[in-house]
């Protein structure tokens, strides 16, 4: 591996929804859109297709995203959350907080940046929050900088 390489961090559900779509690109999109392909060519002139061009289009998007999965997943790096003696927030856990300016408790779990889905509460690594709450414990009070507003939260719960 490239000393400069990217590592991707992965939870072992994030792989399998990677080799899905991979699987789902490869065997159902790809086929479909050399279809469409052939088809637009069989219309004749492709210098004024709109069908033809839509079809590259989508065709070269597929292949974009068949070789960025490829890439993620050569370069994978499963999370690994281990039990130990003191919890801490790492990558893979699942972090109840309390937000002092909202007034209200918060759940996220801690993901690398590929898996990040903040509408389910799925929080990359990178993210200004769970930089500042990496490696704390429960109980601790940080404040998040590198938003609009820093907050302050205090973590009430980790688990992995």
């Amino acid at each position: 591996m490239n000393i400069d390489q990217k590592k991707y961090l992965l939870t072992k559900e994030g792989i399998s929804k990677l080799k899905e779509e991979l699987n789902h690109l490869i065997n159902v999109k790809r086929p479909e859109v050399i279809k469409s392909i052939q088809e637009a060519r069989e219309q004749g002139d492709l210098s004024e297709n709109a069908d033809y061009d839509a079809a590259k289009n989508t065709q070269h998007e597929i292949e974009k995203r068949i070789e960025e999965i490829h890439e993620i997943l050569n370069y994978a790096e499963i999370i690994k959350t281990k039990k130990s003696d003191e919890l801490k927030v790492k990558v893979g856990s699942t972090v109840t907080i309390y937000d002092s300016s909202e007034r209200k408790e918060s759940e996220y779990e801690i993901v690398g940046e590929v898996e990040a889905d903040p509408d389910h509460n799925k929080i990359s690594n990178l993210s200004p929050l769970a930089k500042a709450i990496l490696n704390k414990t429960v109980g601790t009070q940080v404040e998040i900088h590198g938003v609009e507003e820093p907050y302050k939260i205090k973590i009430l719960k980790i688990t992995y």
